[in-house]
């Protein structure tokens, strides 16, 4: 199974969080988290992030990474979206 946890903070303070599970053995890794990163900004109404190089190697050394401002076409009310994978086979 594969599950990944997103999350809104602002100022210090959680303002929505999900966890998204993935059952589908057909399916990449990379395809997981794009699925589950979708399903979240959908759940949130978020437009989709912007992948930078920063956050593909603090997610590539740590399994989580942060969405900020910067990440975003559209002004986000919030400080920044955090994913994480929790749980992997």
């Amino acid at each position: 199974m594969f599950r990944l946890w997103g999350k809104i903070v602002k100022g210090n303070r959680l303002l929505q969080d999900m966890e998204i599970c993935n059952e589908d053995l057909s399916l990449t890794r990379t395809k997981k988290i794009f699925a589950a990163l979708d399903e979240l900004c959908y759940a949130f109404d978020l437009s989709k992030p912007i992948w930078l190089d920063v956050t593909v190697s603090e997610f590539k050394r740590h399994n989580k990474t942060r969405f900020t401002q910067d990440n975003f076409v559209e002004t986000i009310g919030f400080d920044y979206l955090e994913i994480q994978v929790i749980e992997e086979d």
